[in-house]
């Protein structure tokens, strides 16, 4: 009676949290004494006020080796965190944008070699903007030039396009990404006011010379927008969150149920406020941003993970085949471009450069090379990450997903590297 109990209890649990529940932690190669070592190290930043609180989820060999609420969904309100939070995940949304156009490639509907303004007329005549210094007066000036050659599909998706994004660094063509009214990140638009902003604007770099993290992921969800027919969420919802049965993912939480679950940052104690976040998330946006728009859980982020794990394939479901996978993950950046680093030091370990033995494919940074990276991982492993603290790698070699839930903006690049190290401690086969 007992076993048949249990058998029960871990069903209704694998049910709850979408993905099976491993046996034990130990079943799947983690110890279950060094798990602990993650919520204590979470809970005593809780309780010391650093963050509001987390969700973790660790799959391993298709199976979740650890699954923990911690802390606060919102600390001022002291709703607790439960293991269905729904969070913010900013450049999280990178990655469904990213497949979003792989599926549209294996139908034949999108070329990766193709230049952008075959899906997008606007973008025929971009020109690169070239700062020059006069030698007699000794002032700059932005110099227009014509690109060598267009940017392709596949330069939006590995960052190679020649955009940048106005928020990071400084550059008299960021500083016209930055102008009122022509701002091109901007929730009050639509992806067609969007890219129509973009076409005014000069690029950064000649495209496939530079690697420059970009709102070009946002102009992907345009061309999925062009070439399917549907509007970027309806299309994420209906060919991907649906199949997956990913009904906590979206860009914003439908209903009261949902909106109560919302996690929030805490208030800054030096400002009295919170930090500022890019839009509401309890209606739908007007701006459905490709880039950066999105909502989810840890358990229907991690259900995405397992079918990349999976080779595009999860419970009998495929969204794509095994080699898009491969394409999608492999470093896709050619040997010597130069990268533009998103503005700190501390990203060293995170941004795609052979220094640290890391590369770009099409949606995530990609590890090439062991021993070169000061973060925990394997060769293969690929990773993104989102601005308010939301976190994910996929490890293949070790047949393992993580998902960092969070929102703790100023702090998200310290407990990206906290957790690479405090999972992997815990892997003991």
């Amino acid at each position: 009676m007992a076993a048949a109990i249990l058998l029960v209890f871990l069903a209704t649990m694998a049910s709850a949290q979408g993905l099976p529940k491993a046996e034990t932690p130990e079943a799947v190669g983690f110890s279950s004494e060094r798990l602990k070592k993650i919520s204590a190290a979470l809970q005593a930043d809780v309780d010391k006020g650093v963050i509001p609180g987390a969700v973790v989820t660790i799959v391993r060999k298709g199976r979740i080796a650890y699954y923990e609420p911690i802390g606060y969904q919102d600390r001022e309100k002291k709703i607790p965190m439960k293991h269905d939070s729904i969070f913010r995940v900013a450049s999280m949304t990178k990655p469904f944008t990213s497949l979003a156009v792989m599926m549209l490639v294996e139908e034949g509907k999108i070329q990766l070699g193709y230049p952008a303004s075959r899906y997008l007329p606007e973008f025929k005549d971009l020109k690169v903007g070239v700062e020059k210094t006069d030698a007699a007066t000794g002032r700059k000036e932005l110099v227009l030039v014509p690109p060598d050659r267009e940017m392709t599909v596949q330069d939006l998706l590995r960052h190679t396009s020649g955009i940048t994004y106005g928020i990071f660094g400084k550059s008299m063509v960021k500083d016209l990404y930055n102008v009122k009214g022509g701002n091109p990140f901007d929730f009050n638009q639509t992806n067609a006011e969007m890219v129509a902003k973009l076409s005014k604007l000069p690029l950064q770099y000649q495209p496939g010379t530079a690697w420059d993290y970009s709102m070009s992921t946002d102009v992907l969800g345009r061309i999925v927008e062009v070439v399917s027919g549907l509007e970027l969420d309806a299309f994420i919802a209906e060919r991907i969150a649906k199949p997956l049965k990913l009904s906590d993912t979206g860009f914003w939480a439908e209903g009261e149920k949902q909106a109560m679950r919302v996690a929030e940052p805490q208030v800054d104690p030096a400002t009295g406020k919170r930090p500022p976040l890019f839009h509401d998330s309890m209606q739908r946006p007007k701006w459905i941003a490709g880039g950066a728009g999105m909502l989810s859980t840890a358990t229907d982020y991690a259900r995405f993970c397992q079918m990349f794990l999976n080779g595009g394939v999860l419970e009998g479901v495929r969204l794509v085949s095994p080699k898009t996978i491969g394409l999608m993950t492999a470093n896709h950046l050619p040997p010597g471009i130069p990268f533009s680093p998103v503005s700190y030091p501390l990203f060293q370990a995170i941004i795609p450069s052979p220094e640290v033995g890391q590369g770009f494919g099409l949606g995530f940074a990609v590890r090439t090379e062991a021993g070169r990276n000061a973060l925990h991982g394997s060769v293969g492993d690929y990773f993104w990450a989102g601005a308010y603290g939301t976190y994910f790698w996929i490890d293949p070699k070790e047949q393992m997903a993580v998902v960092l839930m969070m929102h703790a903006p100023p702090l998200r690049l310290h407990y990206r590297y906290l957790m690479r190290g405090a999972v992997y401690q815990a892997m003991v086969k």
